[in-house]
């Protein structure tokens, strides 16, 4: 029997089946038993081996090594995140924000901002969202605040075969997004290939689109984040410029608190450091120290 053996990238889950990006198409397979054994499941994302028999048969048999796997449902492989945050409906939060940033630093990915429904706020209320979202890009974090150059540049920031997917509260606006940047997102994205002769699941719970060189992924996931798994000594490790500034402060390991010499919060005194990043840093602190996750994210 001639055996052929193809890698590709997971796309979607339909259904109990797999649609799987190879080089030259989509072909959608079934995994085999040997995962349920092994207590594992392909996940979107995934870069895996799947396998044709002579009748023409398809069966994803291999996942290859993961760099990662974030979310519920879970995206993996996740190079860099998309991380819309509105200006409004519902309103910005510097808050969430830093949530989302801390989430995503502790799960060492990367993330660029891009503020949406900039257009429905007031002038004024802009320029305030504007002017804390200038101190995160001060810090390291790419900012979009325009639609139009953040289509420019996006093709040229993901690269081969990286994943990025998008992130954000519900109600952000980042299927809007999503359609923006990739207009065929709510059509089928390439014929697929399958002997199994069934047609496409209509339901689509985490999908890759591809964009240029790469993929952006849809997903519902990362609306409520639980931060509390994160060891409280390590949280200073998850805000950049605290990270910057520890290399000043007289004791290493230093949590910023009341430890004396603290480049931290000398910073802070000075207008240096955001107020609003060391009190959520303090909040993330009592979260974890309690073990629960605020009320307005359940």
């Amino acid at each position: 029997m001639t055996v052929k053996i193809e890698q590709g990238t997971v796309i979607s889950l339909n259904a109990g089946f797999y649609d799987v990006q190879t080089d030259k198409e989509v072909i959608r397979t079934r995994a085999r038993g040997v995962f349920r054994q092994k207590n594992q499941k392909p996940a979107v994302g995934d870069k895996v081996e799947i396998k044709h028999d002579e009748q023409g048969t398809s069966y994803l048999v291999k996942i290859l090594p993961r760099k990662n796997r974030i979310g519920r449902p879970a995206v993996a492989n996740v190079s860099h995140v998309l991380l819309v945050i509105s200006a409004v409906e519902p309103d910005f939060s510097v808050q969430l924000l830093d949530r989302f940033l801390t989430f995503f630093a502790w799960q060492n990915v990367k993330v660029t901002i891009y503020l949406s429904k900039a257009d429905l706020v007031d002038p004024q209320k802009l320029a305030e969202i504007k002017e804390n979202l200038n101190y995160y890009a001060k810090i390291g974090y790419p900012v979009f605040t325009d639609k139009k150059l953040l289509e420019q540049e996006l093709p040229s920031l993901i690269g081969v075969d990286e994943i990025w997917t998008l992130a954000g509260q519900s109600g952000a606006g980042k299927s809007t997004l999503l359609n923006y940047l990739k207009q065929d997102a709510n059509q089928s994205t390439a014929a697929i290939s399958t002997a199994l002769n069934r047609g496409k699941h209509t339901t689509r719970v985490v999908q890759l689109f591809r964009l240029e060189q790469g993929f952006l992924a849809d997903t519902p996931g990362f609306s409520a984040i639980d931060l509390t798994p994160i060891k409280l000594v390590d949280l200073a490790n998850y805000f950049v410029e605290f990270v910057q500034a520890s290399s000043n402060c007289k004791f290493r390991g230093c949590q910023h608190l009341k430890e004396p010499k603290c480049e931290v919060k000398r910073l802070l005194e000075e207008e240096v450091i955001l107020a609003s990043r060391y009190e959520d840093y303090l909040a993330l602190r009592e979260e974890i120290s309690e073990g629960r996750i605020p009320e307005y994210l359940k």
